[in-house]
């Protein structure tokens, strides 16, 4: 059986998209993320809560600052990238509930009453739309070097709050010369899946 998705979406999206390194200095726009999000914002979370918060790190000054935190292979792709996102969890994501999930407005207070049970719910539907976001970049035609090599309470006091947890930097931008690693290897289909 085939895919219904085009073999040209399938190798931008996944085959041969990788996580970029380097980029030209050709600029993101705000068109271009807002294009991107309102794709992505689209992909299935638990009680379609959408905990998932983008800042976007312009200015010299902030990128600076952001730089500062980054581990340090990382710092040079940070400082060159176009644009750099900061992807965090919105930990009172609930409040939006009644809006987010209007037929069980109930569940904002059901299941989300709890600090706990927010960070746990926040953390894991912000990294599903974090990958959203991710193949997000790649159908806009652009290259994403999405990073965890950071300082992640760093980031959270410079440029977040504690309602805010940090998941990844992600540096967005058209690819520049020697953008790509090699592809590594990937488990095969009968690694991975189990039939009972």
């Amino acid at each position: 059986m085939s895919l219904v998705l085009d073999t040209a979406a399938q190798d931008l999206l996944f085959r041969e998209a990788r996580t970029a390194n380097t980029f030209t200095d050709e600029p993101v726009t705000d068109e271009q993320v807002q294009a991107i999000y309102d794709l992505v914002k689209y992909g299935p979370t638990a009680f379609n809560q959408s905990p998932l918060r983008i800042t976007l790190v312009r200015s010299a000054e902030a990128r600076e600052r952001l730089v500062q935190h980054m581990a340090e292979g990382n710092r040079p792709k940070t400082a060159a990238a176009p644009l750099v996102a900061i992807l965090s969890a919105d930990n009172e994501f609930h409040d939006e509930l009644p809006h987010l999930f209007p037929h069980f407005p109930q569940a904002k207070d059901a299941f989300f009453s709890e600090r706990p049970a927010r960070e746990g719910a926040a953390l894991l539907n912000s990294a599903l739309q974090a990958a959203y976001f991710i193949v997000g970049v790649r159908a806009a035609g652009l290259a994403a070097g999405p990073m965890t090599g950071l300082d992640f309470e760093g980031v959270r006091k410079e440029f977040l709050d504690d309602d805010h947890t940090p998941l990844m930097v992600v540096n967005i931008g058209r690819p520049g010369p020697d953008a790509w690693f090699p592809r590594s290897p990937r488990l095969s289909y009968d690694q991975v899946v189990t039939t009972v």
